[in-house]
């Protein structure tokens, strides 16, 4: 079997199996009505097959129905020659898990738009698939601040996730160089803080700077089309508004939100290059209402069935500015706080009740825990294991993603012709060998890490081709670590892995991935400068990473 993610049990494959043709019947049991969209639009346009719609029970048929005594994302695969594929899932979303295996088992060309050898039918094996997800949390962070990615880019991104079983997009939607979504009360952030006159090229050291004006935003409507599209897909959205650091970009559009007491924010632009920026909000009351005002609208946007939780950054905020400012320390005798972490803490807690009152759920990078963390938060534990650690052990729930592992902005090799290299040395098996739950965490604790994520930052990825190259094949592993229960990490098979992935790369051929070939980067991947140099500068870390 060349399945990814790999399944829990696979009984067969055996001789005699359904061979799908212009009369395959697709019958779809009433909550799976989605999936069977899918499948007519997705899987039969590729392979020029109408499943018209048939009978339930019929021969040469797609069957699709929910048994709710299965658990949730569970799906039960049945192929047979006498009637053809069937599909029973725990709910609509393991209908739909269990499509995506069909779809595989049809071969590359069901992964193609449109059908490129008319008449040619793939043979599926007589098999029964059985499966369901290790974790309920399986997410992946795409940054559209540093370098927007356009809707339909989006999009495609959502496809790709959904081909591999992932079931969490994290919307990096705003950070110092630009603020990507619309704000309609506040129509500056997009007008100003949407758009950058110029970006760094490289890591911020480099010297060498792309003078072409960088920019754009995702209307509420495209919003709205992004968010319906993931649910059709099963996949939830978390948005993720930086605050209070990271807010650059929403300063330079609105410069009364900055520590006017301390920098003359108007004189600020949304930045250019990249790091930690000591620009960050006032903890003033007019900030928390204008905030307040933005997750209005965004609360509107992304309705609690698909984005229960809403991610508020909280990561690398300075307290430079705090410290210099009569009005931050103001506040901080005002509240009774001990100092600018508890500030901070402050600012998150106000938050975390806000959303809540609303049925939302606050998120944050592993830097809230400073100063204490808000009851009913949950944390991305990014720096490492110790915060995500921390936080289950305070009954905190948590999703995993430490850097050293799943960063995948870092490199892949260390070559010298990997492009912009930034971080330690990821490679394939590396990230198929990582591990989630570390040992420290048992029992009732282990409990509240809710999954895994991989997170990537696109400060030296100009376009898609370059997000393609960094995620993939690693986001395959990572998928695989998601989904699959593996064996303890150093006796995990990355053998069969690499062999199952022969295949797949066949897969990703079909859907235009631009990924990084298993003998190394292609002469259009290779490090390049904006005149051919090969000398911009990156970031590469040396060794291996700290497990901390």
């Amino acid at each position: 079997m060349d399945l990814i993610p790999a399944p829990v049990s696979v009984e067969g494959p055996r001789s005699g199996g359904f061979v799908p043709d212009s009369a395959t019947t697709l019958w779809a049991a009433p909550g799976t009505e989605g999936t069977e969209r899918w499948l007519r639009a997705t899987v039969g346009a590729a392979l020029g097959l109408p499943l018209a719609p048939g009978p339930a029970g019929g021969s040469n048929a797609v069957s699709l129905r929910i048994d709710e005594s299965m658990a949730p994302e569970a799906y039960r695969l049945d192929i047979t020659a006498e009637w053809g594929a069937e599909i029973h899932g725990g709910s609509a979303a393991g209908v739909f898990w269990g499509a995506q295996t069909l779809r595989q088992l049809l071969g590359p060309k069901a992964f193609r738009r449109a059908p490129v050898s008319p008449g040619v039918r793939q043979e599926i094996p007589r098999q029964v698939i059985e499966d369901q997800p290790r974790f309920g949390w399986r997410g992946v962070m795409l940054d559209v601040s540093r370098h927007f990615m356009p809707k339909d880019g989006v999009l495609r991104f959502l496809d790709l996730m959904a081909a591999h079983k992932l079931n969490v997009f994290h919307f990096h939607l705003t950070d110092d160089q630009g603020w990507r979504v619309q704000i309609k009360r506040y129509p500056k952030l997009t007008e100003v803080g949407a758009w950058r006159s110029r970006t760094k090229y490289g890591h911020r050291f480099s010297d060498i700077w792309d003078e072409k004006p960088h920019g754009g935003f995702y209307t509420q409507d495209d919003i709205r089309e992004i968010v319906a599209y993931a649910a059709e897909r099963h996949i939830s959205v978390v948005p993720e508004i930086d605050i209070p650091g990271h807010s650059q970009a929403a300063i330079a559009a609105y410069p009364e939100l900055g520590n006017t007491d301390v920098v003359d924010t108007t004189a600020l632009d949304v930045w250019d290059t990249w790091g930690v920026n000591p620009n960050v909000l006032a903890p003033t009351d007019n900030t928390l209402r204008f905030f307040e005002g933005v997750f209005e609208e965004l609360l509107d946007l992304f309705p609690a069935a698909t984005s229960p939780f809403i991610h508020i950054g909280g990561d690398e905020c300075p307290k430079d500015q705090w410290k210099r400012s009569p009005a931050a320390q103001e506040r901080i005798r005002e509240l009774g706080l001990a100092d600018e972490d508890e500030l901070q803490s402050w600012f998150i807690r106000h938050f975390d009740g806000w959303l809540s009152a609303r049925g939302r759920r606050l998120i944050g990078w592993d830097e809230i825990l400073e100063g204490g963390l808000a009851p009913g938060a949950a944390v991305s534990s990014w720096r490492g294991y110790a915060g995500g650690i921390a936080a289950a052990k305070a009954g905190h729930d948590v999703v995993m993603c430490p850097e050293q592992q799943v960063y995948l902005d870092h490199r892949q090799s260390a070559g010298e012709d990997e492009p912009m290299p930034i971080g330690y040395v990821r490679t394939l098996q590396d990230v198929y060998r990582f591990e989630p739950v570390p040992p420290e965490l048992t029992g009732a604790d282990a409990a509240h890490v809710l999954g895994t994520q991989a997170n990537v930052w696109t400060e030296v990825m100009q376009d898609r081709s370059r997000v393609d190259y960094q995620l993939f094949p690693r986001l395959c592993a990572f998928a695989e670590v998601a989904w699959s229960t593996l064996p303890e990490s150093p006796d995990r098979d990355f053998a069969d892995f690499e062999r199952r992935m022969t295949a797949h790369y066949r897969r990703l051929d079909a859907l235009g991935v631009d990924y990084r070939p298993p003998g190394g980067p292609l002469p259009w991947h290779k490090r390049p400068g904006p005149n051919g140099d090969s000398a911009v500068l990156g970031r590469p870390i040396e060794g291996s990473p700290p497990n901390v």
